[in-house]
């Protein structure tokens, strides 16, 4: 885990932030004790061989050579040794290394490909095109022109404000050396990719001619849907299989009108199951009687999966680890359900029914349950929320007494306290680790209560969930444990004491891994005098304002407030996304994108495309050229090969499950 780092006053809108940021937290870079950082200022090359000795530790090539100009009380003596004897920088003939001469942007790439040797790993076979990739190719010394292919093939060049400038003889700044270091750590594995549109980015040999490098406003648009209580589908237990699946198909259709992306279904609300499960027994919350499946069978996660993905919507499935029933007053629980397999580790807990998560037969079947979910459906995520140890009853101890003694006649020595959140955090990496080995490319997100502590940041007040649920989110998050954290920020903008924007600035500075942060906002409470719409529209753009801290989207709770258009916010979600958006990529997992279409003509008023041979496809991105810009019409199905347009210039992208989007195949089509 790397440290929060403090704030630098001149970085934050400036486009190397991120990987300045990155650095910063790593101890790598450090600003000035005015709190400044001074992006834009030359680096000499005493201070790039300082960066360059705390950053990479290859193996010794050669002996020091003393330099006339460095005498032992220079501050960067040892560094500039350290980079002599292992490649990096040389002197000059007349045995000198002039310490504070500024060092170029080439110069800079030439040192980082010869002490990193990486010449032995990635051919210069960009050399012929550097002038097609940089208008400015020929000022280029000849004794870096292979440094620059490889830099440039492998991804270290950073051109700002114009990518197809290069700059091969300007004084290297601070911010520019900051982003090439870090790319350099991206590639040795080092760190998360940061995505730029100043990182030159080279055609793929095999990637058409007829290809432009393509982007939109990437934001993930979420809604919960609850079944426990049938709060939100279905409508109420015991409903004909096919009104249950025309419900559920009228939700997707219309988060799809009004261009959501993403829908977070309840499958696991009471240690029962909304799909086929040897495991634990059908929901009641479905057929009305626990145990009982569908008749005639279906699998309702299995439909809404299919049903999302022709629509370009993420199938996220929450479960509740340790919630084993709502209320005792109706109802019962059948095999295999844990209360009855093992009512030695469920308790009463006022009205519900809660598992104990220090007993290890509720941590193997909450894991089990989640990963035979993970290797059976092609899903998207497994989402966890809020509910851990329960929240509070006045007066009352959560009965775990008898675990905590065994683990204690065991040898533990933790605390009480400490104890219940180490089970709670054992349960939480355990499925991160499990999750990606069965399938890498499933996402794991947690939406815990909103606060994390009182006080953290200044001024709030609330419920202490790492006291109470014994959630420790922020270590999750800073872990690297979970890839995506929604914070349930159900309060207002003016409620001071939990105010929204000042909880989710926080978050995101919290969020050393630079994971991603979708606040959950709750939709419910509109009335139109204390909540109103417009609160809503505030929340989201306050989101939007931190996007470059990885504040990346919204989950709505819940969905039946969309679907019964309450106060018209289904009306004004139309306003408040206008075009469609794909869900933001992780650069974390595998970010390589896919190949562009192939064979793109218009016929009979349409275009046609096909996919690249044995590529998979989760969907088409279509874009219309007007003036100088590139903006997004649409978002197809795989299936769909084909879209209706008018005259114009259009390009097409192939989206992977991750989000990965190809280059565009371009076309133009005549009136």
């Amino acid at each position: 885990m790397v440290s929060t780092s403090p704030s630098l006053s001149d970085i934050q809108n400036h486009w190397a932030y991120l990987f300045i940021q990155g650095l910063v937290q790593r101890r790598i870079l450090n600003g000035y004790s005015d709190g400044t950082f001074r992006p834009n200022n030359p680096v000499t090359r005493g201070e790039f061989a300082a960066i360059i000795g705390s950053v990479f530790t290859p193996t010794k090539k050669r002996e020091y050579l003393s330099f006339k100009d460095v005498d032992e009380t220079y501050w960067a003596k040892n560094a500039i040794k350290k980079v002599y004897e292992t490649g990096f920088l040389v002197g000059y003939p007349d045995q000198t290394f002039r310490p504070n001469d500024t060092i170029s942007r080439g110069d800079v790439l030439v040192s980082m490909v010869n002490g990193l040797e990486i010449a032995a790993q990635v051919a210069p076979d960009l050399v012929s095109k550097l002038p097609q990739i940089y208008q400015d190719a020929p000022v280029i010394s000849s004794y870096a022109i292979n440094q620059v292919a490889i830099a440039t093939r492998v991804g270290w060049v950073a051109n700002y404000p114009n990518i197809k400038i290069l700059n091969p003889q300007m004084a290297a700044t601070r911010a520019e050396v900051a982003v090439m270091v870090y790319q350099a750590l991206v590639y040795l594995g080092k760190a998360e990719k940061i995505t730029s549109d100043y990182i030159v980015v080279p055609t793929n040999p095999n990637t058409p001619n007829n290809t432009i490098r393509l982007n939109h406003r990437r934001e993930f648009r979420g809604a919960w849907v609850t079944t426990v209580w049938n709060s939100d589908w279905p409508s109420k237990p015991g409903l004909p299989v096919e009104q249950q699946k025309a419900e559920l198909l009228e939700i997707i259709k219309q988060l799809q009108s009004l261009n959501f992306n993403a829908l977070v279904l309840q499958v696991r609300p009471e240690g029962d199951a909304l799909y086929s499960s040897e495991l634990e027994p059908w929901s009641a919350w479905i057929t009305g009687t626990q145990g009982k499946a569908p008749e005639p069978f279906y699998d309702p996660l299995e439909y809404a999966i299919a049903e999302c993905h022709k629509r370009n919507i993420e199938l996220h499935a929450w479960f509740n680890p340790y919630r084993a029933k709502t209320t005792i007053k109706s109802g019962s629980n059948v095999r295999p359900h844990i209360a009855v397999t093992n009512p030695e580790v469920v308790y009463q807990w006022g009205n519900q029914l809660w598992m104990d998560p220090g007993a290890k037969i509720v941590q193997d079947r909450a894991y089990n349950v989640i990963i035979d979910v993970v290797s059976r459906y092609d899903l998207d995520a497994i989402h966890l929320d809020d509910y851990f140890y329960p929240y509070p009853i006045s007066g009352q101890s959560f009965p775990d007494s008898k675990t905590y003694a065994a683990y204690k006649s065991n040898g533990g020595t933790l605390s009480l306290e400490n104890w219940r959140r180490e089970n709670v955090n054992q349960m939480v990496l355990r499925l991160s680790q499990g999750i990606k080995k069965t399938k890498s490319h499933v996402k794991f997100g947690i939406s815990p209560f909103g606060i994390y502590r009182p006080g953290q940041p200044a001024g709030i007040v609330g419920l202490d969930p790492y006291n109470v649920l014994y959630a420790d989110s922020k270590k999750w998050l800073q872990e690297g444990w979970i890839d995506y954290l929604a914070p349930q920020l159900y309060w207002r903008t003016d409620q001071i004491q939990q105010s929204y924007e000042v909880l989710l600035k926080w978050w995101t500075e919290t969020n050393t891994k630079q994971r991603h942060i979708y606040a959950g906002n709750n939709i419910g409470q509109l009335d139109g005098k204390v909540w109103k719409n417009s609160e809503i529209e505030k929340q989201i753009l306050l989101s939007r304002n931190l996007a470059g801290k990885f504040s990346l989207g919204n989950i709505f709770f819940s969905m039946s407030s969309i679907k019964n258009n309450r106060q018209g916010i289904a009306d004004q979600f139309k306003s408040y996304y206008p075009i469609p958006a794909i869900v933001p990529s992780m650069s974390w997992q595998n970010n390589t994108p896919p190949p562009p279409p192939k064979d793109i003509k218009f016929e009979n008023g349409k275009l046609n495309w096909q996919p690249t041979d044995n590529q998979p496809v989760r969907s088409w991105t279509l874009y219309r050229q007007i003036a100088n810009n590139w903006t997004i019409q649409r978002i197809l199905s795989t299936g769909t090969t084909f879209a209706t347009v008018q005259p114009g210039t259009y390009a097409v992208c192939a989206v992977d499950r991750l989000g990965n989007e190809s280059e565009g195949l371009v076309i133009i089509v005549s009136g």
